[in-house]
């Protein structure tokens, strides 16, 4: 049960392109009133997630409710970045009755809950769930990211590499950690393929977790608030792959760099410039805003492996430059001058 007095805290954990911020999007929809800060932590240059959740347009997700922490994994900065953050919110003259906090897609759940045990902590705030995000396509096709299968078959290939193998250590530790597990993206797979993706679940999972499917995130705000874990009482019973090496962890095997550029004459062209690069190189994550000629509202991009999606989501602000900003995140030796040539392609230049 959740200690009187206490501040409730779900981690939303969950690899690169799993739909964290969908499901937080639609999180703080269905929060019925319910006052909810969102602390959210990107692997990159350019703020993209706070971004879509500003968006919104709902009176329970006000710009100053929204804290994004940007190029640095919260499990590795809790003392630089998480404490104080977490201090500025708790110590507000009409504090959160609910924090959200999205891990960035690298992170290690365990340490950040760890952190909610430290004194500036301690006293106020609980963690009421750790919720893992995971994409069912990815998990049923063998993988956890969307076309991550060869690189995965290739590490399990070489038992000298399979140990060493980040991604999976990653899927490892944050399924260890969860208290509820959201299958993302079941409209991506079939039954077979469910039942495929729960046992890899269950495989890293030592206690019983409960699962819920989803598609597009849509999870009520009621099933992933509440859940009255505790989750900083228990951690001996959230084991982790790095547990005997301390709380650091390598990101040496992933980089991420931002590409600006002016706007775009057509969306599919833009698309079609997006495939082909997401197709020619290592790529696990591409997302960001892109401004389109003759249209008043930003497009979204967002891909996981060779996924490509795109939308309009709000109009442009009168004081805000029409600028495009996308995120490339993927395996350390990505082609940075290739990948960027075949965007600004499209940018005309």
């Amino acid at each position: 049960m959740t200690a009187p007095g206490k501040i409730p805290a779900t981690v939303i954990t969950g690899f690169l392109g799993a739909g964290k911020t969908t499901l937080i999007r639609h999180l703080v929809e269905t929060a019925r009133g319910r006052r909810i800060a969102l602390v959210i932590n990107e692997f990159g240059e350019v703020g993209v997630d706070g971004g879509l959740l500003a968006a919104c347009g709902l009176p329970d997700c006000a710009d100053d409710d929204i804290i994004e922490l940007a190029n640095g994994c919260l499990c590795c900065t809790v003392a630089d970045a998480f404490l104080p953050t977490m201090l500025k919110l708790i110590e507000r003259p009409e504090p959160p009755e609910h924090i959200v906090i999205e891990t960035s897609g690298l992170a290690l759940p365990k340490p950040l809950v760890k952190a909610f045990t430290w004194p500036e902590v301690a006293t106020r705030v609980t963690v009421d769930g750790v919720v893992a995000v995971v994409d069912a396509a990815a998990l049923a096709n063998g993988g956890v990211v969307a076309d991550a299968a060869a690189l995965a078959a290739q590490r399990r290939a070489d038992p000298a590499l399979d140990h060493d193998d980040p991604i999976e250590e990653v899927f490892v530790d944050q399924i260890a950690c969860a208290d509820l597990v959201v299958l993302n993206k079941t409209d991506l797979t079939d039954a077979e393929g469910l039942a495929r993706a729960g046992a890899r679940i269950d495989a890293a999972n030592p206690r019983a977790v409960r699962r819920v499917a989803a598609a597009h995130g849509r999870i009520d705000a009621a099933v992933l608030l509440g859940l009255e874990a505790g989750a900083e009482a228990d951690l001996t019973e959230r084991p982790s792959c790095h547990d005997a090496v301390g709380l650091d962890h390598e990101h040496d095997d992933f980089e991420s760099f931002a590409v600006t550029f002016g706007a775009v004459p057509d969306t599919g062209v833009l698309h079609c410039r997006l495939g082909a690069a997401l197709a020619d190189h290592p790529i696990l994550r591409l997302k960001g805003f892109v401004a389109v000629e003759g249209r008043d509202a930003r497009h979204v991009v967002q891909a996981v492996g060779t996924r490509l999606q795109g939308h309009f989501d709000r109009p442009w602000r009168a004081n805000e430059p029409r600028v495009s900003h996308l995120v490339v995140i993927g395996q350390k030796g990505l082609d940075h001058a290739a990948i960027e040539r075949a965007i600004a392609g499209q940018a005309g230049r």
